[in-house]
């Protein structure tokens, strides 16, 4: 078994902390990072790694810097949110466990990448760390492929068990047994972090990638000077029902509630000539609700627009 310490920070790298501590390794040393203010209230929280760390009886700290006296042979790393300085990975050699298929999606935010970019298979990446990005030699990897219906939270937790798995795999021959690794082959791409921008839905693009911005979370478009999160959407080929004897609608414009199994939908005109079904949406300061029982209750004049700063109402 081996001595280890753990740096991680969110709930994608608990399943790691806790396969390490089933499998029998000595985890001296959790690393995560300093309790901050969550929610509307005031008072500081922990982050997940730490509140797996202190049930388990774990040591934890927030310095780095600890790292180096702890009697560890060897660090582990699962989304850790921070850089390894290069003098500390002189002192103690370490591996990450990184959810892609690297070199593609190098960065903070691989998940999310893979299923903005419609990549129809991801996977989990175990590497020795190096001073660069996400640019050490690769030990392991699994493939994970990405299924229509996986969103950015049920991807990362798919891949979260996938790596603690593989992980476990990789240290049972002990840290003598990991090897050099084989040097990573390929495109490499980065994956920075999803500024807002990049959750508004732009009603020009095709509905297949209005679908994928809807499945990172957090995705939003305007109604007036409102905004209204988009919760699931089905992207269409087409609007349903006959085809306008005139122009096409712009997109974002309302076409109406569904029809058969997308009746308690909205569907909204998109991109070349698709259509973007909203399932289920929440307005400002209301919960969940489909698409449609927003837009009956909503009572917006027929042609409004999604996405303008003014369409017609509230």
């Amino acid at each position: 078994m081996a001595r280890l310490v753990f740096l991680g920070t969110p709930e994608a790298a608990v399943p790691s902390l806790e396969a390490l501590v089933a499998a029998g390794h000595e985890v001296r040393l959790v690393v995560s990072r300093p309790d901050r203010r969550r929610g509307r209230g005031s008072q500081l929280s922990p982050s997940p790694v730490k509140r797996a760390a202190t049930a388990l009886g774990l040591a934890v700290t927030d310095r780095l810097e600890d790292v180096l006296g702890a009697g560890a042979e060897l660090g582990v790393v699962v989304a850790y949110g921070r850089i390894i300085p290069a003098a500390i990975l002189a002192e103690l050699p370490m591996v990450n466990v990184h959810f892609s298929l690297l070199p593609r999606w190098r960065g903070a935010a691989p998940v999310e990448r893979a299923l903005l970019a419609g990549d129809p298979v991801t996977g989990v990446s175990i590497m020795r760390l190096d001073e660069g990005l996400d640019t050490g030699p690769v030990l392991a990897r699994v493939e994970v492929p990405v299924r229509p219906e996986h969103t950015a939270a049920s991807l990362t937790a798919e891949l979260a068990a996938t790596g603690a798995a593989l992980l476990v795999e990789v240290l049972a021959r002990g840290v003598e047994g990991l090897g050099p690794g084989e040097p990573q082959v390929g495109e490499a791409t980065l994956a920075p972090k999803l500024t807002p921008e990049e959750l508004v839905l732009d009603w020009e693009q095709p509905a297949e990638h209005l679908a994928r911005v809807v499945r990172l979370g957090r995705a939003q478009t305007r109604v007036g000077d409102r905004r209204l999160h988009v919760l699931a959407a089905t992207p269409l080929p087409a609007p349903p029902g006959d085809p306008p004897l005139g122009p096409a609608p712009r997109p974002g414009t309302v076409l109406g509630p569904g029809r058969g199994p997308l009746a308690e939908a909205l569907v909204v005109q998109a991109g070349e000539g698709t259509a973007l079904a909203l399932d289920q949406v929440q307005p400002e300061g209301r919960g969940p609700m489909g698409g449609a029982a927003w837009w009956r209750g909503a009572r917006l004049p027929a042609g409004t627009r999604l996405g303008e700063e003014r369409s017609g109402g509230r």
